[in-house]
């Protein structure tokens, strides 16, 4: 295999985005001042040459037909076998941009994302002519996403939007945190909560998947049920396809946590942030949007599905959490974040209660914070 063979890839994409073909358009954060992000703080923000993002993609062409190479030499008929994975990823000689491929073509090798934090900034031109360098490269690719912030949403109008979704383009992720002006205000988030309508609003008009990143807890004890509420506003004006629960985890390279350590914010506790999603999803009317909580930080995995059908449901899981003893929560807090169960109903097991109670007595003996402490720990391990 060719070893000079490489492209750049950035730090960070979605969850969802897991088995994508990462693709990196601009390096770091035009914005780089949300207090809660650490991402990218002391690091310049680029747009990368539109030569230099097709000459990247035509390595990753490249790549994927090394390693169809060696299937059919290796007698494995071009196929990813896993012995043709294994190969791949254990080879130490091989640049890491051969295993990033490798574990693409094992996800489907049908999805893309344009890397960093906000792709979409750049012209529409440069975008598609991009967008259409990947569909001549990469034929088989049914999905190709972005990042986006609501100032660059706006800059854009419904018919840029729409050339590039005939291109290729399917999504775009965006990090909302809050539909609260003081909220995004409070966290420097350099964006409004009417950009952030309108700019969706264009999107949604222009046939493109939205997905909406929404932050329990970002607007502390102090602004609790002004972000619900003002978010669930916004949610309901834009309409989007997803919203996504994200749950405030304050990380140490931040500025959030210089705001905490001198009582400027207050962060909810677990019991705060699940009520704040409670009254967001009560307030979600007039929309066809699905509820997603596919991240570790979600202390409610279940709650997930579409509004306005499931959302019954979604807040009867949100009430009976709410409806435990004070000893039950803690105990469902401290087996959610320690993997040991996914679901409300496990706790309904005798055998895993009582498991779960002789861990507690365990980490109150052996930690002087006790079970907060402990969580606290687990959930830092998590990002």
């Amino acid at each position: 295999m060719d070893k000079s063979l490489t492209f750049e890839q950035g730090p960070i994409r979605p969850p969802s985005e897991s088995g994508s073909l990462l693709i990196r358009v601009t390096r770091n954060c035009p914005w780089n001042q949300c207090a809660f992000c650490g991402t990218y703080r002391n690091r310049k923000f680029s747009r990368r040459p539109v030569d230099e993002v097709k000459a990247d993609i035509d390595s990753a062409r490249a790549i994927v037909d090394e390693i169809r190479g060696y299937s059919w030499q290796s007698g494995q008929g071009g196929e990813l076998t896993h012995g043709v994975l294994k190969h791949v990823l254990t080879d130490t000689g091989l640049p890491d941009s051969y295993r990033s491929v490798a574990y693409w073509l094992a996800s489907g090798g049908d999805t893309v994302f344009l890397q960093d934090a906000n792709s979409i900034m750049l012209s529409t031109d440069s975008l598609v002519e991009i967008l259409n360098h990947i569909r001549a490269r990469f034929p088989q690719v049914l999905r190709v996403t972005s990042y986006a912030r609501a100032s660059s949403l706006v800059k854009k109008t419904v018919d840029d939007f729409i050339r590039l979704k005939e291109c290729g383009l399917t999504r775009l992720h965006v990090g909302m945190e809050s539909g609260s002006d003081k909220v995004l205000k409070m966290i420097k988030k350099g964006a409004r909560s009417e950009q952030l309508i309108e700019g969706g609003k264009r999107v949604v008009q222009a046939g493109l998947s939205l997905c909406l990143y929404v932050m329990p807890g970002i607007g502390g004890i102090d602004l609790s049920e002004e972000h619900s509420r003002e978010s669930a506003r916004v949610i309901n004006e834009i309409n989007p396809d997803y919203v996504r629960f994200r749950s405030l985890y304050i990380r140490r390279s931040s500025e959030l946590v210089e705001m905490e350590e001198r009582g400027y914010f207050q962060a909810p506790d677990e019991d705060g942030m699940v009520r704040e999603i409670r009254d967001m999803v009560s307030r979600l009317e007039g929309i066809n949007t699905t509820i997603v909580s596919d991240h570790i930080l979600n202390l409610l995995e279940e709650v997930n599905g579409k509004i306005p059908e499931d959302k019954d449901k979604m807040l009867s899981v949100i009430d009976a959490y709410l409806g435990m003893t004070d000893e039950d929560r803690i105990l469902f807090q401290l087996a959610r974040r320690g993997g040991a169960i996914s679901e409300l109903n496990d706790m309904k097991d005798p055998v895993v209660r009582s498991k779960l109670l002789a861990a507690k007595r365990h980490i109150e003996k052996e930690m002087p914070g006790g079970v907060p402490e402990y969580i606290q720990a687990i959930k830092k391990r998590f990002v």
